[in-house]
């Protein structure tokens, strides 16, 4: 009987203190991610403040000080004066354009490979998986070889093809585990429908793939706006350049005026900033998605 009740008095004493430490657990690691989160958004804080300062608080007040007047004109000064609106529009439409390109491809080319049976998939998948180890700055060359030979150089569709080419491999291996999830019964009931190949593809499978999708446009969408080397090797003439590049030329002109050198990063980071807080969950859900493998 003694050992009974011991066995029985066990989980109450043992009970408290498994709580104790659990929340003891959780305290530490929100503490944690607290510090980290504060570690990411105070270079953001540094650089707003950076943009309101004239070159004399920039050098002579504290990094995180608040300017007694703020110089909101520096931002209006770099979006009139320093062209930054023509290289913003062109970083909008080049990413969104490069984005549906490089989705739609690599929905098509997945699609072949997971849902249809054909000699040379697993061959034509490998070829796309090496083009994830091919470093870019070793095609520079030959992409600018090529493009001078069909005079695309300082045109934008060299920018585009090259941003699709290289976010093909990537937003194929995101798919990837989706497509294979796929229950093939659907497709098998369209058929028996009589829906073509093209219409299932466009009106069964793209649908069905929305949140997967919506993870792989935000990781190219990231990637083409901050990219940097394609636009500076390829185009040349100012009307075609994009924000990265842009801010380059806009320092290496204005070189005294740090207020409106911190106003144009500031430009040019916000808007993926306010599109990675907007879809960010959609980030997590397309990867969980695309890790299970039916």
């Amino acid at each position: 009987m003694e050992m009974e009740k011991s066995i029985r008095l066990e989980p109450a004493v043992s009970g408290p203190g498994l709580q104790l430490g659990r929340k003891l657990g959780y305290g530490l690691l929100y503490i944690v991610l607290v510090l980290v989160a504060a570690m990411q958004i105070l270079p953001l804080i540094w650089l707003l403040f950076f943009s309101l300062k004239n070159n004399q608080e920039v050098f002579n007040m504290p990094p995180f000080s608040i300017p007694a007047h703020p110089r909101w004109e520096n931002y209006e000064k770099v979006w009139t004066q320093g062209n930054i609106s023509v290289y913003f529009l062109n970083s909008v439409w080049i990413t969104v354009v490069s984005l549906i390109l490089t989705v739609l491809l690599a929905s098509f080319v997945t699609f072949a490979i997971t849902r249809m049976k054909w000699k040379g998939s697993s061959f034509v998948l490998g070829l796309f998986m090496v083009g994830m180890m091919i470093p870019v700055h070793s095609t520079l060359i030959p992409l600018f070889s090529l493009f001078l030979k069909i005079g695309l150089t300082d045109h934008p569709l060299s920018v585009i093809l090259s941003y699709a080419a290289f976010n093909l491999p990537i937003t194929i291996m995101i798919l990837l585990g989706f497509y294979y999830a796929l229950p093939k019964e659907v497709e098998e009931a369209a058929i028996m429908d009589g829906c073509s190949i093209h219409r299932m593809f466009f009106r069964i499978i793209l649908p069905m793939t929305a949140s997967v999708l919506s993870t792989t446009a935000i990781i190219n969408m990231i990637y083409n706006w901050n990219e940097f080397i394609f636009v500076n090797t390829f185009i040349s003439s100012d009307h075609f350049k994009t924000l990265t590049v842009g801010v380059q030329n806009f320092i290496g002109q204005y070189t005294t005026d740090w207020g409106a050198i911190g106003a144009t990063l500031m430009i040019s980071i916000l808007p993926i900033l306010l599109a990675f807080f907007i879809m960010s969950n959609r980030i997590v859900e397309g990867i969980a998605a695309g890790s299970v493998k039916g």
